[in-house]
């Protein structure tokens, strides 16, 4: 095995005078499948391209890009694992310190909008060269797009960067179908028919099928959209053509999508059809070096792998559905699975991996328990437009069955060498509720968590967690007894670490101010709250630009004055001694004084000199006396719930905390320390185009 070309003198090395396709990627060079340019790249070598790679190339400096000569057939270009924007900024529009994907952890490697900046520089150094656009910000921009740091409907990436073709969702097989194109000699404007793939097309040069439903606004096979002049203009029209957007992104059942942009149209072919399990098995057979390119040695390496070098991707695809996700745009649905002994090579390769210490970080996907098809009738018909799988209700053809994925587990803990089998990838708690066989839940306990199970609730108030796609409350707090009641049974001390999220649309003052109770119930203080970060792709963002949910277009409440969410966020901190203001005001302006005050159930105590009353018209809160009824200080710091930074390839985690403590009772509401970043980012979906997401929301 070696690394691919990153210079003339690889080049020579190979015996190579010219390359047959070169890739531009805003992330350091990083030969692992967690990383998409490592995927795309072995998949064209496999099918004997001549490829190579400049990674962060100097985007001041022509001479930069043309380090390894004109390709033969074409330029693939992406951002890299995220968005340059999220990579970048935080959901304050504040500019992140770091950057995990580039020399040493240091920002300032990528420009912002990467896609469109390195597109623009190829077409100006290599006029008549095919440029492919590619990953997660080519991805989910593909159509007219709500840009949050803009503040404004931006138009199709594609347009933008002036590039040929954009492969959207999982690149693999779009890739190879358009290199042997090229490598027929069929000119790039010709190729119009490849499956998870957008083009520009003036009327005249649109296929015949598309002029017809233009003229007819609409057939069985292709779905006009607004255009784009029409969405920036009415938020209501955005709404609706997201709606179809995001109605029509499936294999079987999915149109051809058009949206005029001025005097083109945006055409996007139907999304590519789900690999096999022998095709899936493939890709993650190719030769990588599973690490980064020796040349970053000298500035301390690429943080990110660190997180996914001895994690396993077992899976593609998500069908939770959650709002704030852009799996549905990118992924899909649909779950592609890699076969057991796929997955068990894999494993025996990282058993010899120089760094190996006998804990294997996560074995999972998007969501770790999704490891099969939702239901059999997604094969032929595909999934389903009118409904989601699990929410509001789970569909009464959805298969619940952990078995497989259990005895993947069992296997992989039998290994030699193997000390433990983590999975940090995220677990669905509402699908882990519906199995009737606890046999997963028990093992999942007793094997496969690191003293904390990090699991996404996300809010507690129901009409919020219907904005989110999310299970209901009660669902959420039998889940927590139960995970107790089980490590209770097996003589272990585990806890639960909450995410949550802040001013998502649907969560006014009120819902923050009862959330902030049910913490307060419940002996949760997270140290870091995420405030909903609006970025391409997802319902949620829809939601906040419109002001309405596009299923069912009924008008969302969407908090965005800074005050209202810094208030917001405030109130799930409320023992922070810097928000004592802000949640005093937001507690005012709820009318919610009741929770100003002394007694067990208030969240801060009265300004000095402040006179204060419950709703009752007596006084709120009781003046403690010198032992408190609570046996807590009002400041007093308790355990508290961390998530991991986020802006990583999907799987894989810190390393792995052996051992666990033995159940004390009533310690099962603490929540102990874990390391998180501020932000995460909604729209990563996927480890392949780097689009390391939330997971197992």
């Amino acid at each position: 095995m070696a690394f691919l070309p990153v210079s003339f003198e690889d080049m020579n090395e190979r015996g190579w005078e010219q390359l047959d396709f070169l890739y531009i990627s805003g992330d350091a060079y990083v030969d692992h499948p967690s990383f998409g340019h490592a995927i795309i790249m072995r998949v064209l070598e496999s099918e004997g391209f001549k490829v190579g790679i400049i990674a962060q190339p100097d985007w001041k400096k022509s001479e930069d890009f043309k380090r390894l000569g004109r390709p033969k057939y074409g330029v693939l270009i992406s951002s890299g694992v995220i968005d340059s924007m999220v990579n970048h900024y935080t959901a304050g529009k504040k500019k992140r310190s770091g950057d995990l994907y580039s020399p040493g952890g240091k920002a300032g490697f990528r420009p912002d909008r990467a896609v469109i900046v390195y597109a623009n520089k190829i077409k100006e150094i290599f006029k008549d060269t095919p440029v492919i656009i590619g990953g997660i910000e080519a991805s989910l921009r593909r159509f007219a797009h709500y840009d949050y740091w803009d503040d404004k409907v931006r138009r199709s990436i594609l347009v933008d960067s002036k590039a040929d073709i954009l492969s959207y969702g999982m690149g693999e097989k779009p890739i190879v179908e358009i290199a042997k194109l090229l490598r027929k000699d069929v000119p790039v404007a010709s190729i119009k028919h490849t499956r998870g793939c957008c083009y520009l097309a003036s009327y005249d040069e649109l296929p015949a099928e598309i002029k017809n439903a233009l003229d007819s606004n609409g057939s069985k096979t292709v779905a006009v959209l607004p255009s784009f002049e029409e969405a920036a203009e009415d938020k209501k029209t955005y709404a609706e053509a997201f709606k179809i957007q995001y109605n029509e992104q499936d294999a079987v059942s999915g149109r051809i999508l058009v949206q005029r942009h001025g005097d083109r149209y945006l055409v996007q072919n139907p999304p590519s059809l789900p690999m096999s399990v022998s095709e899936l098995d493939r890709v993650y057979a190719l030769p990588y070096e599973r690490t980064y390119h020796p040349e970053y040695e000298k500035f301390g390496g690429i943080p990110a792998i660190s997180e996914v070098e001895f994690s396993i991707t077992s899976h593609r695809g998500c069908y939770g559905g959650c709002s704030f996700c852009a799996l549905n745009f990118h992924q899909g649905r649909v779950i592609q699975k890699r076969s057991q002994a796929s997955v068990m090579n894999e494993a025996k390769k990282l058993i010899w991996t120089e760094g190996f210490k006998g804990y294997i970080h996560d074995v999972g996907g998007p969501t770790a328990n999704f490891r099969s098809i939702a239901c059999e009738k997604q094969v032929k018909h595909g999934v389903c437009k009118d409904r989601q799988c699990l929410h509001p209700t789970p569909c009464k053809n959805l298969i619940v069955d952990h078995s497989e994925y259990l005895d993947l587990l069992r296997k992989l803990r039998a290994l030699p060498e193997v000390k433990k089998v983590f999975i940090r990838s995220g677990i669905r708690y509402d699908y882990l509720m519906l199995d009737k066989n606890d046999d997963f839940f028990t093992e999942l306990c007793e094997h496969h968590v690191s003293g904390q199970l990090k699991v996404a609730p996300e809010h507690v108030v129901d009409r919020v967690l219907e904005k989110m796609g999310k299970p209901d409350r009660q669902l959420y707090d039998r889940f927590v007894k139960k995970f107790y009641n089980i490590n209770r049974k097996i003589n272990k001390e585990q806890y639960l670490v909450p995410y949550l999220i802040s001013s998502h649309p649907g969560s006014d003052l009120n819902a923050a101010v009862e959330l902030a109770e049910y913490l307060k119930e419940h002996g949760i203080n997270p140290e870091q709250v995420q405030d909903f970060y609006p970025t391409p792709g997802t319902l949620s963002t829809c939601m906040f630009h419109t002001g309405y949910d596009p299923r069912n277009m009924k008008k969302a409440y969407v908090p965005r004055a800074p005050k209202e969410k810094a208030m917001q966020r405030a109130l799930l901190q409320y023992r922070r001694k810097e928000n004592y203001h802000l949640v005093i005001e937001a507690l005012k302006e709820a009318h919610r004084e009741d929770l100003i005050g002394f007694g067990q159930n208030c969240l801060v105590k009265p300004l000095k000199g402040m006179k204060f009353e419950a709703a009752d018209g007596k006084p709120a809160g009781k003046k403690p006396s010198d032992k408190r009824s609570s046996g807590k200080k009002p400041f007093e710091k308790k355990p508290s719930g961390r998530r991991p930074a986020v802006d990583t390839p999907k799987s894989g985690g810190n390393k792995a905390a052996s051992g666990s403590k033995k159940l004390s009772a009533g310690n099962e509401k603490s929540i102990k320390n874990r390391n998180r970043d501020t932000d995460r980012n909604p729209s990563s979906p996927g480890r392949k185009t780097g689009d390391k997401k939330r997971k197992g929301r």
